[in-house]
Protein backbone atom coordinates (compact mmCIF):
# COMPACT_ATOMS: atom_id res chain seq x y z
CA UNK A 1 0.00 0.00 0.00
CA UNK A 2 1.47 3.60 -0.87
CA UNK A 3 1.92 6.17 1.53
CA UNK A 4 -0.97 8.13 0.05
CA UNK A 5 -3.29 5.40 0.11
CA UNK A 6 -2.80 5.18 3.56
CA UNK A 7 -3.85 8.67 4.09
CA UNK A 8 -7.39 10.49 3.89
CA UNK A 9 -7.52 14.16 3.75
CA UNK A 10 -10.46 15.43 6.23
CA UNK A 11 -10.49 19.12 5.69
CA UNK A 12 -7.82 21.62 4.16
CA UNK A 13 -7.65 25.16 5.76
CA UNK A 14 -5.43 28.30 4.54
CA UNK A 15 -3.49 30.04 7.11
CA UNK A 16 -1.18 31.97 5.35
CA UNK A 17 -0.49 33.07 1.37
CA UNK A 18 1.70 35.88 1.52
CA UNK A 19 5.43 34.85 1.24
CA UNK A 20 4.81 31.29 1.02
CA UNK A 21 1.45 29.07 1.67
CA UNK A 22 0.90 27.62 5.56
CA UNK A 23 -2.28 25.71 4.76
CA UNK A 24 -3.44 23.63 8.24
CA UNK A 25 -4.88 19.82 7.33
CA UNK A 26 -6.82 17.12 9.42
CA UNK A 27 -6.43 13.78 8.67
CA UNK A 28 -6.64 10.31 9.09
CA UNK A 29 -4.08 8.35 8.71
CA UNK A 30 -4.21 4.36 8.33
CA UNK A 31 -1.45 2.55 11.18
CA UNK A 32 0.47 -0.68 10.32
CA UNK A 33 -2.41 -2.38 12.81
CA UNK A 34 -5.04 -1.45 10.55
CA UNK A 35 -6.38 1.15 12.93
CA UNK A 36 -6.39 4.78 12.00
CA UNK A 37 -5.59 7.68 13.66
CA UNK A 38 -7.19 11.51 13.38
CA UNK A 39 -4.91 14.18 13.66
CA UNK A 40 -3.90 17.48 12.76
CA UNK A 41 -0.53 18.69 10.99
CA UNK A 42 0.19 21.86 9.33
CA UNK A 43 2.49 22.41 6.02
CA UNK A 44 4.74 25.51 5.22
CA UNK A 45 5.18 25.44 1.35
CA UNK A 46 7.69 27.83 -0.07
CA UNK A 47 8.94 25.38 -3.29
CA UNK A 48 11.36 23.71 -3.98
CA UNK A 49 15.46 25.08 -3.77
CA UNK A 50 19.00 24.71 -4.51
CA UNK A 51 22.18 25.00 -3.22
CA UNK A 52 25.84 25.23 -4.24
CA UNK A 53 29.16 24.83 -3.22
CA UNK A 54 32.08 26.08 -5.31
CA UNK A 55 35.39 24.53 -4.98
CA UNK A 56 39.17 24.54 -6.43
CA UNK A 57 40.53 21.85 -6.11
CA UNK A 58 43.85 23.16 -6.82
CA UNK A 59 44.09 25.43 -3.64
CA UNK A 60 41.57 23.04 -1.67
CA UNK A 61 38.68 26.57 -1.22
CA UNK A 62 35.47 27.01 -1.08
CA UNK A 63 32.95 29.66 -1.48
CA UNK A 64 30.45 30.72 1.41
CA UNK A 65 28.31 33.53 2.29
CA UNK A 66 27.71 35.13 5.36
CA UNK A 67 24.22 36.97 5.86
CA UNK A 68 21.44 38.18 8.30
CA UNK A 69 18.79 35.60 8.71
CA UNK A 70 15.78 36.61 10.75
CA UNK A 71 14.49 33.00 11.80
CA UNK A 72 17.94 32.27 13.14
CA UNK A 73 18.23 35.51 15.24
CA UNK A 74 14.48 34.76 16.09
CA UNK A 75 15.61 31.28 17.87
CA UNK A 76 18.70 33.39 19.25
CA UNK A 77 21.66 32.91 16.92
CA UNK A 78 22.86 36.31 17.30
CA UNK A 79 25.45 36.25 14.26
CA UNK A 80 25.02 36.26 11.06
CA UNK A 81 25.12 33.19 9.21
CA UNK A 82 27.40 31.32 7.36
CA UNK A 83 25.97 29.32 4.45
CA UNK A 84 26.72 27.85 0.78
CA UNK A 85 24.84 30.17 -1.90
CA UNK A 86 20.97 28.88 -2.39
CA UNK A 87 17.74 30.05 -3.33
CA UNK A 88 14.30 28.96 -4.50
CA UNK A 89 13.73 27.40 -7.67
CA UNK A 90 10.70 29.80 -9.00
CA UNK A 91 9.75 26.82 -11.34
CA UNK A 92 13.18 26.96 -13.18
CA UNK A 93 15.10 23.66 -13.87
CA UNK A 94 17.52 23.15 -10.82
CA UNK A 95 20.53 23.40 -12.66
CA UNK A 96 19.61 26.69 -14.17
CA UNK A 97 18.07 28.37 -10.91
CA UNK A 98 21.45 27.55 -9.17
CA UNK A 99 23.86 29.14 -11.85
CA UNK A 100 21.65 32.46 -11.14
CA UNK A 101 22.03 31.53 -7.72
CA UNK A 102 25.89 31.64 -8.11
CA UNK A 103 26.25 34.70 -10.25
CA UNK A 104 23.84 36.82 -8.51
CA UNK A 105 25.41 35.89 -4.75
CA UNK A 106 28.93 34.63 -5.39
CA UNK A 107 29.88 36.45 -8.79
CA UNK A 108 30.56 33.42 -10.66
CA UNK A 109 29.67 32.04 -14.12
CA UNK A 110 30.41 28.38 -13.19
CA UNK A 111 29.18 26.34 -16.69
CA UNK A 112 30.47 23.04 -14.96
CA UNK A 113 27.50 22.04 -11.89
CA UNK A 114 27.00 18.64 -11.02
CA UNK A 115 24.12 17.46 -9.53
CA UNK A 116 25.02 15.42 -6.14
CA UNK A 117 21.56 14.71 -4.28
CA UNK A 118 18.16 16.03 -3.11
CA UNK A 119 16.63 15.80 0.00
CA UNK A 120 13.79 17.28 2.33
CA UNK A 121 15.23 19.47 4.91
CA UNK A 122 12.65 19.68 7.47
CA UNK A 123 10.07 17.02 6.05
CA UNK A 124 7.79 17.14 9.37
CA UNK A 125 6.27 20.98 8.70
CA UNK A 126 7.98 21.85 4.98
CA UNK A 127 7.37 20.67 1.61
CA UNK A 128 10.52 22.33 0.35
CA UNK A 129 12.46 19.61 -1.32
CA UNK A 130 16.31 21.26 -1.91
CA UNK A 131 18.60 19.94 -4.41
CA UNK A 132 22.47 19.96 -3.44
CA UNK A 133 24.68 20.81 -5.98
CA UNK A 134 29.21 21.15 -6.48
CA UNK A 135 30.85 23.11 -8.90
CA UNK A 136 34.55 23.78 -9.29
CA UNK A 137 35.93 27.25 -9.90
CA UNK A 138 38.81 29.43 -10.63
CA UNK A 139 39.08 33.04 -10.77
CA UNK A 140 38.70 33.35 -14.59
CA UNK A 141 35.21 32.00 -13.73
CA UNK A 142 34.65 35.88 -11.69
CA UNK A 143 31.77 37.98 -13.41
CA UNK A 144 31.59 40.37 -10.38
CA UNK A 145 31.71 40.74 -7.01
CA UNK A 146 28.62 39.15 -6.01
CA UNK A 147 26.98 40.15 -3.10
CA UNK A 148 23.30 39.20 -3.66
CA UNK A 149 20.64 41.72 -5.42
CA UNK A 150 19.84 44.99 -3.97
CA UNK A 151 16.56 45.00 -5.18
CA UNK A 152 15.50 42.00 -2.99
CA UNK A 153 17.20 43.54 -0.46
CA UNK A 154 19.89 41.58 -0.28
CA UNK A 155 23.12 42.02 1.81
CA UNK A 156 25.57 39.03 1.27
CA UNK A 157 29.47 38.61 1.67
CA UNK A 158 31.53 36.45 0.03
CA UNK A 159 33.56 34.13 1.59
CA UNK A 160 36.73 32.14 0.40
CA UNK A 161 38.55 29.66 2.58
CA UNK A 162 39.94 26.52 2.82
CA UNK A 163 38.27 23.03 3.60
CA UNK A 164 40.07 22.69 6.59
CA UNK A 165 39.20 26.15 7.81
CA UNK A 166 35.65 25.58 7.01
CA UNK A 167 35.74 21.79 8.96
CA UNK A 168 36.99 23.57 11.68
CA UNK A 169 33.95 26.18 11.75
CA UNK A 170 31.36 23.09 11.61
CA UNK A 171 33.19 21.68 14.62
CA UNK A 172 33.80 25.00 16.59
CA UNK A 173 29.86 25.66 15.36
CA UNK A 174 30.52 29.29 13.70
CA UNK A 175 28.96 27.38 10.53
CA UNK A 176 25.74 25.70 11.60
CA UNK A 177 23.12 25.83 8.68
CA UNK A 178 22.68 22.22 7.94
CA UNK A 179 22.55 22.27 4.28
CA UNK A 180 26.21 24.02 3.74
CA UNK A 181 27.39 21.44 6.28
CA UNK A 182 26.07 18.44 4.59
CA UNK A 183 27.96 20.23 1.06
CA UNK A 184 30.60 20.37 3.68
CA UNK A 185 30.96 17.24 4.38
CA UNK A 186 30.48 15.72 0.74
CA UNK A 187 33.62 18.07 0.04
CA UNK A 188 35.95 17.01 2.93
CA UNK A 189 34.63 13.27 2.37
CA UNK A 190 34.59 12.77 -1.46
CA UNK A 191 36.69 16.25 -3.18
CA UNK A 192 39.18 16.68 -0.87
CA UNK A 193 39.92 13.18 0.63
CA UNK A 194 43.64 12.74 0.53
Amino acid sequence: MSVRDRLRIIEETLLSDDWARLTKYKIAWKRRDGGESVGFRQAYDRGNGAVILPYDPARRTVLLTRQFRLPALLNGYDELLIEAAAGLLDEARPEDRIREEAEEELGLRLSNVTQVFDMFMSPGSVTERLFFFIATYTEADRISAGGGLAEEGEDIEVLEMTIGEAMAQVADGRIRDAKTVILLQHAALHLFAD
